[in-house]
Order: C-alpha cells, then structure tokens, then sequence
C-alpha cells in the first residue's frame, strides 16, 4: 500500500473518545463492525460501535468519520443516535476476532500453521473515506525449530484462512488487554454486548477478583449465565469475592438447592453474611443491607475514623459514614450507639474519640422496612446511607442509596436510555442500510 495511507491496529481504537467537530465528546469507541468477504479479499470496515454518555450504543459509519489520530476519533456531527444491533452479515471486530485461531496459508514456512490473531489493522483505501482490514498480527504456537516459541508476526489478510463466524478455539486473552483499563460497570456492558459463548470465555479468562466486581455491575440474567458456566468451586470462589449483598442477591435468582451447594462449598465466613441476608424480604432494608459498613468502638479517634474512610475499595456510600458500636466490631455488633458523617469528621482534631461525638438523633431502620419506607427515610435526611439495626440493638448492617437505586429502577436499567433521544440525521440510517 502506498506510503502515507493511513493504517491503525484496531486495539489502539478500544475506549478512545470520539469527538464532533466542535470538539464535544460523543462517546467512546467500544467495538468495530466489519464485513468479511469472499476470495480472501480484506475485510471492509463499515463502522464504529460507540458508547454515548447514556451507555446506548450506537453505530457510527465509517463515512462519518472525518479522522482518526492522536487517541481520537473525528466524526461529521451527523449521528445517529439509534441503538445499534449486529446484523448476521456483520463481525464485531474485537469481540470476535482477537484471540482466534486461524491458519498461515501461501508461505514457505510452515504452511497450513496454526496461529493466534493478537491484532488486525485497518487501512484507509486512497481517496475514499472506506476503510479495510489489510494485516494481521499473530502469534505462533510453540514448536518447531525454525522459530522461537511464541514468535510474533504481521502478515497480509490473505495470509491467514479460518476467520469466520464460528467461535471454536477463541480464547479471551487479548480481548481482556484490550479492555483491561475499563472499570466494572464499563467491563460488565462490553460483556453484555458479546455473544453467550464469547462472554464465558471472557468471563473464564478474568480473575476471581475482577469477575466478582463485573458480575456485580451485570443484568440478574446475565450473571446467573456466567454463574452456571463456571465449574462450581470457582463459583463458590467468585461469591465469596463479591459483596455479601451482591452474592446474596445472585443466589436469590437460583433454584434453592442450587444456592445450599454453593454456599456449602463457600468458605463458612463467607457464606454466614450471606445466608442472613438471603433470610430477609429482598424489598426490605434486610434484604438492601451490606453486612460490611464502617464499624468503629467509642475509643476509637477521628484519625483511625478518616483512615478507614479513605479505603480505596470502599464505595462512596459506605465511606460517607461509621457507625459507632460496642464490640464485636463485625455485623451483627454490640449495641449500636449512633452514626458519625465523614464531614463531622473532618471537622474535629484527630485525637477526639469519635463515641464523644457520634450523632444519637437518627433513629435507625428495622430490617424489615419496606423499601419505600427506605426510600423516603433517606430522601428525608438527606442521606446515602443508612444502618439497620435489630430489636436487640445490634447493628445489622447498612443500607446505601445505590442498592435502593437497583431494586427501584426498572429491570432493563442497565440497557435503557431516556426516550427522548432523536435522530439528527436521518440519512444517517440510509449510510448504515447501505453498509
């Protein structure tokens, strides 16, 4: 191909941002969608799948893209903004095209070997603003002395045979690089989008961790899928990763002989929270509840109070507040004896002891609250969270506004986007039936 054409590897496209004209962020690029063709010919690049603000994803043709370069994507201003579905004739390039094991053809060495595609590049065609996938990036497999084991290299599309739409043999490993800096809600929506054997292999492919934090952030349907492809040890493993709420809310979903063997086969600290919480009303404040909120004694200081706080792995709705409480310190605890807000915190010297301070005006709830009662007791106070404590006066747990959020939103939340969206150009669906 000519010098100066452009040329980009697909991996570097995953997440950029794509900008209009103005220089305002549209979204960011999630996949590719490709055409493959007949005779060996290069695959042609029909468009972009982006990922708008709302988290609808959308197609953007690839004669509405004016440049890409620099670690962004330049559109026309002219998209539409109807949600994107795959058609049969089409292959999302990341989701199906990374990690596939296809066969060198027309080379002196080795002919007929079997390699893994670690990339594809695309090239724009001379004059034209169609783009093709000209090259693939490979890996070759141990063995053989003519090479080093796990020697890479670039070859011409038509040097490779085996791409299609079949998935037998694909591994996870070079999609989940191409999307290892995405967040948990981000990761989980790419999963979302892929095919149901694809997604198994991905999720397979993730740590205990990382899997735990997706399927938290997934559609109840999705993660009971993902749940029962696992081998059930590593299920088990999974849960005890995710929060107590979090995996009492997934086994909520499963048949009740199914949730006694995983949690038999989960570690006994593990599975007690979680068995509690599967005990309560899945509406009530039992049923909302984490079982692992800030939990301080009275000699505790403001210091050790803002140590805790700042925690990486704690969300901002459990970091918003402590709660104050005679030993035990882990749920169910001795008395609970009132809340302290992180800004009272930050408002004290280091050294005070937090039970000298601790907020006892705020009631606290029941488990068994309804959850509008939740609803409105933490509209009312202005709160993001709040403890639920039992008729003994142990502190249970507490309740945060993003699981209320969950279980009052509708079911498809996740997918669904405000419906007053339009399309700004209505030829743009012309391009796309054209594609």
């Amino acid at each position: 191909m000519a010098a100066g054409v452009p040329r980009v590897f697909v991996s570097h496209l995953s997440g950029i941002a794509v900008f209009d004209p103005n220089g305002d962020q549209v979204g960011r690029v999630r996949d590719l969608v490709a055409m493959l063709r007949v005779g060996g010919r290069p695959p042609r690049v029909l468009g972009l799948v982006v990922e708008v603000v709302t988290r609808r994803r959308i197609f953007l043709p690839m004669t509405r893209v004016t440049g890409v370069e620099s670690g962004q994507v330049i559109t026309t201003g002219v998209i539409n903004m109807r949600r994107f579905e795959q058609r049969p004739t089409e292959t999302l390039v990341l989701g199906e095209l990374l990690d596939r094991r296809v066969q060198l053809v027309g080379t002196d060495v080795a002919p007929d070997e079997e390699v893994t595609v670690l990339d594809v590049s695309m090239a724009q065609l001379p004059a034209r603003r169609d783009w093709e996938i000209d090259k693939v990036f490979v890996r070759r497999g141990k063995g053989g002395a003519l090479r080093k084991r796990g020697e890479t290299l670039t070859v011409e599309w038509s040097a490779v045979s085996g791409f299609s739409l079949e998935e037998d043999g694909q591994g996870a490993e070079n999609l989940l690089a191409t999307f290892e800096q995405l967040r948990p809600a981000d990761l989980a929506n790419v999963l979302h989008h892929l095919s149901p054997k694809r997604r198994a292999e991905v999720a397979a492919a993730l740590d205990d961790d990382r899997l735990a934090d997706v399927l938290e952030e997934l559609p109840d349907d999705d993660q009971v899928e993902i749940l029962g492809k696992l081998q059930k040890e590593r299920a088990a493993d999974v849960l005890e990763a995710m929060d107590p709420d979090d995996a009492a809310d997934l086994l909520a979903e499963l048949p009740e002989d199914e949730q006694e063997r995983l949690l038999a086969l989960m570690q006994p600290r593990d599975a007690e929270p979680v068995r509690r919480l599967l005990s309560y009303e899945e509406r009530t404040a039992g049923g909302l509840m984490t079982t692992e909120p800030i939990v301080l004694r009275p000699d505790a200081t403001v210091a050790e109070a803002l140590a805790r706080v700042r925690i990486r792995d704690l969300s901002p709705a459990l970091a918003a507040q402590v709660y104050v409480c005679r030993p035990p310190d882990e749920t169910p605890t001795g008395k609970y004896l009132g809340t302290l807000h992180f800004q009272r915190l930050l408002r004290d010297p280091p050294g005070t002891l937090v039970g000298s301070i601790v907020d006892t005006d705020l009631r606290p709830l029941p488990p068994g609250t309804s959850l509008p009662a939740v609803t409105s007791y933490l509209a009312t106070y202005n709160l993001i969270s709040a403890p639920v404590v039992d008729e003994s006066g142990s502190l249970l747990g507490a309740v945060t506004v993003d699981d209320v959020l969950d279980h009052l939103l509708p079911d498809d939340w996740r997918e669904s986007v405000a419906d007053d969206f339009t399309v700004t150009d209505d030829d743009a669906r012309e391009v796309t039936d054209g594609r």
